[in-house]
């Protein structure tokens, strides 16, 4: 298959409203000229994530986000590495949070809660979720829950003594007070998260919702392993790997 072929089977997967935004939020930033038969998986593009491609005898990398503007400069760095390398790359950002395989539905699917609403909305893309447990577990088995699913240790405040039953859930960054906002409104006795800061903490103790911090990259790596999958679904030659992130966020800052 040809990185065409690919795309236009990712787009198929999509119930494609706005194909403005679709545009904006998804799509090839580099195409190698070569036939794709290895397809390698992650969150982030980094110059880190695109060695481990190359190791790994990747021809595309399929992740959830571009290299970020705010990293200046490395966007340009990744463009130039992955020419070198001869490694075509796509990503697809707020569609995969939206869609009913992508971030959050994954997330939600792994934890076993059931999905109530879809949350956070931006351009006709809702990028957030409220889900319930049929019956409701204890706070400290939730936490241990989490951590199992994302393999990683999580932050969590206490900030009520209810057992976990509606939770609000927004994958990677739902650290403004905005987005708690929603599910206090929604009367969820939990929220979970890729980013907190000082005003996330804070309203939550305020409004007394518990919360649980993840890092952003491994509360939204089901998703983009999920599409990897769908993908694996349709071609059955298609080699899929994931791509092994070199700096595991909570040891950062």
């Amino acid at each position: 298959m040809d990185v065409s072929q690919i795309v236009e089977k990712i787009n198929e997967l999509f119930n494609v409203k706005n194909k403005k935004i679709y545009a904006s939020e998804s799509g090839i930033t580099y195409k190698a000229d070569k036939k794709i038969k290895k397809i390698g998986y992650c969150v982030n593009l980094t110059l880190e994530t695109i060695e481990e491609a190359r190791i790994q005898g990747v021809d595309m990398m399929l992740t959830h986000h571009d290299a970020w503007e705010e990293l200046y400069g490395l966007k340009d760095a990744c463009i130039e590495k992955l020419a070198e390398y001869g490694i075509s790359h796509y990503y697809n950002h707020l569609p995969l949070d939206d869609c009913h395989f992508g971030t959050n539905d994954s997330l939600l699917k792994k934890l076993n809660l059931k999905n109530m609403k879809r949350t956070h909305e931006w351009e006709g893309l809702y990028f957030g979720r409220i889900a319930e447990y049929d019956k409701e577990i204890e706070f400290h088995e939730f936490v241990s829950k989490i951590e199992n699913v994302l393999e990683e240790p999580v932050r969590f405040w206490r900030f009520n003594d209810k057992k976990v039953k509606r939770v609000g859930l927004v994958c990677g960054n739902g650290a403004s007070t905005a987005c708690l906002k929603e599910a206090v409104e929604h009367k969820c006795d939990t929220y979970i998260t890729g980013e907190c800061n000082l005003y996330t903490i804070q309203y939550a103790q305020f409004k007394g919702i518990n919360l649980i911090i993840g890092s952003h990259t491994f509360t939204e790596l089901p998703g983009i392993e999920s599409l990897a999958l769908k993908l694996k679904d349709n071609n059955k030659d298609l080699e899929i790997v994931r791509l092994n992130e070199f700096h595991h966020e909570a040891n950062i800052g």
